[in-house]
């Protein structure tokens, strides 16, 4: 009787003495030995079948799993983000990313074999997470990143559809953005002038810069004669990784691992092409950097060889920073928070995050009238819809403005003290 051929893709598949099927996948050479991979089933078509998923997850780059099925859940997501999204995408994202996985996906669905995971099984998860601690914006956020990482399986041959596609994304719901008044902005300005970078509250509230770019401000990007600033770098967040594996054995945090790898703070472009940006600062805004770049430069005589030692920056960044803390090192993101939310106590002003800070400023510009078109400017943001958007709370006194305007430019003189204006005799 002839011998049957083996079908395209079954591989090395023979039957073994207990009834049992099993196939060999040739993985290529490595380290100068012959790299194999040994499957098994209680079918034929089924140690086939685990055949051609296998070459398939070689093909893709992704490391072979142990059972040669595919990979799971986890293992996708884990190749995913350390392989693929570290190439595309910024410091900033590629760290909310991690942490959606490990605190969200993981737990959630890393059993899961991806191909065989269920439009049902990430609904589940995304309806756990919504709640009061966690609101739909972040729902959204983590079922966009879980999408993101079933698209690349999909284009890898890992999958044959994107379970997110087939169920609803959440809805954000717009959150109202609440500034400090003018009051409780000065409240902050007087308690502010008792602490230590008490210029860095008068720059955000003067000025509306984000975070990252007030903590990465350099000396040289500062004109104080011209009265200007320039915005060109941002400061990332520390960011470190399990050197245990993927997925992690020490049971601790990336920060707490013994083998964790990364880095601390570090230099990076500012969030998008319009926050490059040179800003007017006012006056008294001026008066505060030149009497705080004296006060750091008494404290860089004081501390002598304790002071930090600037790393070399890369081209057109500069670790010459306006804020530091007493030893020179730069001012952290949690620690430049702490400070914010201590200047709100000892102002006796409401609660509020460091992000009200910027919304304050826009605010103001926009109440005392400046162009919409020069605070978007300011501000860094990249297009007039956004800056409108999200300030639309001041928008029923600039409509009365308006309102005041146009009957005075109609009816000039004729209007009263109140904008309506006076009917003409005979009228």
């Amino acid at each position: 009787m002839a011998k049957r051929r083996r079908s395209n893709g079954d591989g090395a598949v023979y039957q073994t003495k207990d009834g049992r099927w099993r196939a060999t996948v040739d993985l290529g050479w490595a380290k100068g030995t012959r790299q194999r991979k040994y499957l098994s089933g209680p079918t034929k078509a089924a140690v086939s079948r685990s055949v051609r998923e296998a070459l398939a997850q070689v093909e893709s780059g992704v490391p072979l799993t142990r059972d040669g099925i595919g990979p799971t859940v986890e293992e996708w997501l884990w190749y995913w983000h350390d392989n693929v999204q570290v190439r595309r995408v910024r410091e900033a994202t590629l760290s909310a990313q991690e942490v959606i996985i490990r605190r969200h996906l993981v737990p959630n669905l890393g059993r899961v074999r991806l191909r065989e995971l269920t439009p049902e099984q990430a609904e589940a998860t995304l309806v756990r997470l919504e709640g009061p601690g966690f609101n739909s914006t972040s729902v959204l956020k983590v079922h966009r990143c879980l999408s993101r990482a079933l698209v690349v399986a999909m284009q890898r041959g890992l999958l044959t559809r994107n379970v997110c596609t087939l169920i609803d994304a959440p809805t954000p719901r717009t959150q109202e953005v609440e500034p400090l008044t003018k009051e409780e902005a000065r409240r902050l300005l007087e308690a502010a002038g008792h602490r230590r970078n008490s210029a860095r509250w008068v720059l955000a509230l003067a000025t509306g810069l984000r975070q990252s770019e007030a903590l990465a401000l350099a000396w040289p990007h500062i004109d104080l004669d011209a009265g200007t600033m320039a915005t060109r770098q941002a400061m990332t967040r520390a960011r470190y990784v399990h050197g245990c594996g993927r997925p992690a054995t020490c049971g601790k945090r990336p920060v707490g691992c013994p083998q964790r790898t990364g880095h601390g703070p570090e230099l990076a472009d500012v969030k998008s092409r319009a926050g490059k940006r040179v800003v007017t600062l006012p006056a008294p805004l001026v008066a505060a950097l030149r009497a705080h770049r004296t006060a750091q430069l008494e404290e860089r005589l004081a501390a002598g060889s304790v002071w930090w030692t600037e790393p070399t920056a890369p081209k057109g960044k500069s670790w010459d920073l306006v804020f530091r803390q007493p030893d020179g090192r730069p001012v952290g993101h949690k620690r430049d928070y702490a400070d914010w939310k201590a200047l709100l106590a000892d102002a006796g002003v409401r609660d509020a995050r460091l992000h009200d800070a910027r919304h304050t400023a826009a605010s103001l510009l926009l109440l005392l009238k400046v162009p919409a078109r020069v605070v978007m400017d300011i501000l860094g943001h990249s297009n007039y819809q956004l800056t409108m958007n999200t300030y639309s709370h001041v928008a029923p006194e600039l409509n009365s403005e308006a309102a005041r305007l146009m009957a005075g430019a109609l009816w000039e003189d004729e209007a009263d003290d109140q904008g309506a204006p006076r009917r003409r005799s005979g009228d």
